[in-house]
């Protein structure tokens, strides 16, 4: 029984008997005389709990103002695996976190999860120091833009936001005025991005947080989208491309590669099967080919693509490039 279920055992006892003696707890919990001490001192110290001696009853009891009331100990339910998936999952949130937007209102609730396990302030910090998230190339948001942008996504409120888009023809970087309807926040390799309905062009739209400027929460609401409607607009594609119109990369990678890239999702609704020679053939939809383009040229020389035939010469026509850059 760890340290938690203790705790917990504790607090039944002592609520369904109303008053329990210390042998009769050393016997239930089978622990040491200074284990049990040092948990009822924790008890009261730590977490609160209104436990007090009867001396006349010879026995322990809540105090006087709890009698025949209701108490529970705050997060007694948890127990203590359950309590270190819970920091493991905080230190996540946490390397995820830019400028600490996140940690300052979670940090509560990391003391408490602390406190339950029975560990001081030093310990806590060793403890999620032992979990490491490494981000390369991280594009970091302005800390008003991401609570902002949050906030319109949890309140189902509409945006303003000035947008310094990336690829839009000869419009590309400059900075338009939009009104968009949040739907969902997502977070894909290490940047921030906000799936909306975009007023002004009348389409669903994925923007980077990166790329806003002057994002202001507007008092209408946003306008309401079934959750399958925005899945088939915008899950459709490969990587962080969005887009309904889905065409289908058919790739085959050889025996040698084949033994890791079969234990990679490339998407949800990837398809696959193995060769009898070793080789495995994946089947994936993608709306725009640069993010696929890149991940094959991760694995230049050891996958060929079959089609279609404008990815497949995308794909000679970026390895060609390569090959001129290196004899340059």
């Amino acid at each position: 029984m760890d340290r938690t279920e203790r705790f917990y055992k504790i607090e039944m006892m002592i609520r369904s008997r109303e008053c329990v003696s210390f042998a009769s707890l050393l016997e239930t919990l089978e622990v040491s005389p200074a284990t049990l001490k040092r948990d009822l001192q924790y008890l009261r110290e730590r977490m609160d709990a209104p436990i007090e001696y009867d001396a006349s009853a010879k026995g322990y009891r809540f105090g006087q103002q709890w009698r025949g009331r209701q108490h529970e100990l705050p997060g007694v339910w948890f127990s203590e695996k359950e309590l270190h998936a819970l920091l493991t999952m905080h230190q996540m949130l946490s390397s995820l976190d830019e400028e600490g937007i996140l940690s300052r209102h979670l940090q509560p609730m990391f003391d408490k999860l602390t406190s339950m396990l029975g560990v001081d302030e030093a310990e806590a910090k060793e403890l999620t120091q032992r979990i490491k998230l490494i981000s390369t190339a991280r594009r970091r948001v302005v800390a008003e833009c991401f609570e902002t942008v949050g906030s319109a996504v949890v309140k189902r409120q509409r945006l303003s936001m000035g947008y310094r888009s990336r690829s839009q023809g000869g419009r590309a970087g400059q900075l338009r005025r939009r009104t968009v309807s949040p739907q969902r926040l997502v977070h894909y390799r290490n940047t921030w991005y906000l799936d909306a309905w975009c007023h002004d062009s009348e389409g669903f739209r994925r923007f980077a947080l990166d790329a806003m400027e002057g994002v202001e929460l507007l008092s209408e609401r946003a306008k309401a989208v079934p959750l399958k409607q925005l899945e088939a607009e915008l899950d459709q594609g490969y990587g962080i491309f969005a887009g309904a119109q889905a065409q289908q990369a058919h790739l085959l990678f050889s025996a040698e590669a084949a033994q890791w890239v079969s234990k990679e999702e490339w998407h949800p609704s990837q398809r696959s099967e193995w060769l009898d020679d070793g080789r495995w053939r994946l089947e994936v939809p993608y709306v725009d080919a640069t993010e696929l383009l890149m991940d094959l040229l991760r694995h230049a020389g050891q996958v060929d693509v079959l089609g279609p035939a404008s990815l497949r010469t995308a794909y000679a026509k970026r390895l060609r490039g390569a090959v001129d850059a290196l004899a340059a």
